[in-house]
């Protein structure tokens, strides 16, 4: 804008004054591409992520567990970095800003986190991933009622905070102990099973209600490297030769490869960016271990995946 002399720069200098304040109470849309550049997006603030689950979040048993964790805010400041951290830094390469949180306590369920931690998070987030325990269940392996509920329950203070709040309810992975060991509660079953199952109670839960936008299909990603023979698909009987073990050392949660994974589904399922397009010397799997045919084998296998619901 051009101003002229006199009084029209008195009036212009005035409306700069005033310009900051008018802008700070506009909310920017959320960024549709990675590496936007519009001087809109880089003024804007960025969008709060909370992610609440136990051990699968918190990328236990495995070298994300506290990496990078000064990168996210850990509510409980337990110093967890995990799947938040991954997500946080794929944003940062794709040019997006999130400020990422974690609400997390191994082993628990999200009806912990409601009835005992709630105050730590009971305010306006623009997207929340919630993660259940991995059984759905502990007394009741595979039974989805507390889930249901306790989706309901946090979907709805949630949205009394902000209408507009982005809910995703992360699916996960088939436990290896729980398949090939007898005694599980998918013992015999084929390797998908127990990864099926958590997805239908997680639909249910979705269908239950409007205000979760979707799921994070974690489970089917990791269904989907076992059957394109990017991931062996029984660690019991030996890792087959070039290919990656998704579990720990417990073949209960996850290796490096397998919160890898997790997060690149994760990223993309919320942002909507090709995991791809983070390319083989994507930062995070440098650090953490991975080589880039192994970077590049799981960002194509969490892009098929979100391609195909």
């Amino acid at each position: 804008m051009k101003y002229g002399h006199g009084i029209w720069f008195l009036i212009g200098a005035a409306a700069l004054a005033a310009a900051p304040a008018a802008t700070a109470k506009e909310s920017a849309p959320a960024p549709t591409a990675a590496g936007a550049t519009s001087s809109d997006s880089a003024k804007a603030a960025p969008r709060t992520v909370l992610f609440i689950g136990n051990s699968f979040t918190q990328g236990a048993h495995s070298a994300a567990r506290n990496w990078r964790a000064g990168s996210v805010t850990d509510l409980n400041n337990a110093g967890y970095g995990g799947v938040p951290a991954l997500f946080k830094l794929f944003a940062e390469q794709a040019g997006l800003d999130y400020r990422v949180s974690l609400e997390t306590q191994g082993g628990k369920t999200l009806g912990f986190h409601y009835d005992e931690r709630r105050q730590l998070f009971d305010r306006s987030w623009d997207i929340v991933v919630l993660q259940e325990l991995s059984v759905l269940d502990r007394a009741r392996p595979g039974d989805p009622a507390n889930y249901l509920r306790d989706v309901a329950r946090l979907s709805a203070l949630f949205k009394a905070r902000n209408p507009a709040v982005d809910i995703r309810l992360a699916s996960t992975w088939t436990r290896a102990d729980q398949t090939y060991k007898s005694g599980g509660h998918w013992y015999g079953k084929p390797v998908t099973a127990m990864a099926d199952d958590l997805r239908a109670a997680a639909d249910r839960a979705r269908s239950a209600n409007p205000s979760v936008a979707g799921i994070v299909p974690v489970g089917q990603a990791w269904s989907r490297a076992m059957a394109d023979g990017v991931a062996d698909p029984n660690p019991y009987d030996g890792i087959g030769y070039g290919q990656l073990d998704l579990w720990a050392y417990d073949h209960y949660h996850a290796s490096v490869a397998g919160y890898y994974l997790s997060a690149l589904v994760t990223f993309g399922a919320i942002t909507g960016v090709d995991p791809t397009t983070l390319g083989p010397k994507e930062k995070g799997a440098d650090e953490l271990g991975l080589s880039d045919a192994q970077a590049a084998a799981l960002q194509r296998v969490a892009r098929d995946t979100l391609a195909n619901g």
